[in-house]
């Protein structure tokens, strides 16, 4: 039968550890308790009215070798600060499996929590902020899974990491409703597949949700914004879907570098300097029913041949100078997203000021006139003449730059 255990301020934490038997839960009261703590077989640790472990600024807080580990309802702090033996505040170790790491506070830990070779690991409603006084390339990440299966990453909030999520050859995983500013990248994606990333927040870093070397994922219902330099960016992927999305005053909206085949629908792109950076062989994705709102350049393409983007329902463009004489809410021209003012507004960018000129609006007649003037664009047959976001203008003025 498990027992019951419980420590007193005063009482020496990790002897309770060593003497609770497998399935034992230790309760442990209020106060501070230094330690580094090695939890060995399974067991609950749980924290009665916030109690405080605290490494002292060496190896990790607490370090799980066991399945079936939780610990819950702690302020863990002070972990040690060594990159290359990576010290953690909770360290899941290989065949950790099944460790539940939630509603704890985690603080100044180079690692928030590093989880490798462990499936089904559940970190939940955890507070966790990094060494801020390390410079950014000095600290640790938030939270690193490396090498797992079926993690769920649910309602944590973190900030002052390298990265706030980093997953590395991580499958299945369910990441949600997390909070991530000022850090490097919110989260960062690599080698990772079938995840589901959902209802997430990355703000005020300086890249939001970075997926890289990745497939089938999903990417629904998050919000990027104010990121200085992208908000979503998908670079070598296929097979995802990215709908839903609110990406608002990022220096970039998404960068998109060597992706295909995948699907963005719904997504609201809103006052970025750049909407899309679309480049490197970018191409046979399914683009439809977004909206690109008072974006400076709604998009910045590299390619040698036209890109066709709304195919099935087009997207809406505030940009668009075209008309629609039947009234069916769809362009009757139309709409493309590199012509010759916009590569002139790349190349002079004071241009800006004469965009609602008479002059402007001629030079662009003129290049739909004479093809031999015009460059390889994203082009969008069937332009929607209104927005589908109709709360869009409360997200302008989210910027990185005015926060």
């Amino acid at each position: 039968m498990a027992a019951q255990l419980h420590v007193a301020p005063g009482e020496p934490l990790a002897d309770a550890v060593r003497r609770a038997a497998p399935g034992d839960e230790i309760i442990v009261e209020r106060g501070h308790y230094p330690a580094n703590l090695l939890i060995d077989k399974p067991l609950t640790l749980t924290g009665r009215n916030r109690p405080t472990i605290d490494g002292g600024n060496q190896g990790d807080v607490i370090r799980i070798t066991a399945p079936d580990v939780t610990v819950q309802g702690f302020i863990i702090a002070n972990s040690g600060g060594d990159l290359e033996k990576q010290n953690a505040g909770v360290y899941v170790f290989p065949g950790a499996h099944r460790a539940v790491v939630r509603n704890n506070d985690i603080s100044y830990s180079l690692f928030g929590l590093w989880v490798e070779k462990s499936n089904n690991v559940r970190v939940e409603n955890n507070l966790i902020t990094g060494k801020r006084d390390y410079l950014s390339s000095q600290r640790g990440n938030g939270i690193q899974i490396y090498n797992t299966d079926g993690a769920q990453i649910v309602g944590n909030r973190i900030s002052f990491s390298r990265d706030a999520i980093y997953v590395d050859v991580s499958h299945h995983a369910l990441f949600r409703s997390n909070r991530m500013h000022h850090s490097r990248y919110g989260t960062h994606y690599m080698n990772s597949y079938h995840n589901i990333w959902e209802y997430n927040e990355t703000y005020l870093n300086r890249g939001g949700l970075a997926l890289m070397e990745v497939r089938d994922q999903i990417v629904r219902y998050n919000i990027a914004w104010g990121n200085s330099d992208h908000g979503i960016m998908l670079r070598t992927i296929e097979g995802a879907t990215v709908e839903h999305n609110i990406v608002a005053g990022n220096s970039r909206g998404f960068f998109i570098y060597d992706a295909e085949y995948n699907t963005l629908r719904g997504n609201l792109v809103i006052g970025n300097n750049v909407g899309v950076h679309l480049w490197a062989g970018s191409t046979r994705n399914d683009v439809d029913g977004n909206d690109f709102i008072a974006n400076r350049d709604q998009i910045r393409y590299v390619a040698s041949k036209d890109e066709p983007w709304g195919v099935k329902q087009g997207n809406y463009w505030s940009n668009y100078m075209g008309w629609d004489r039947d009234g069916n809410g769809v362009g009757d021209v139309p709409y493309e997203a590199a012509d010759v003012v916009d590569r002139l507004i790349w190349r002079h960018p004071f241009v800006k000021l004469l965009l609602n000129s008479p002059a402007i609006s001629t030079l662009r007649m003129v290049a739909r006139q004479f093809p031999l003037l015009r460059a390889p664009s994203v082009v969008d047959a069937r332009p929607a003449m209104h927005p589908y976001h109709s709360d869009w203008s409360k997200w302008l003025g989210r910027r990185f730059d005015t926060n």
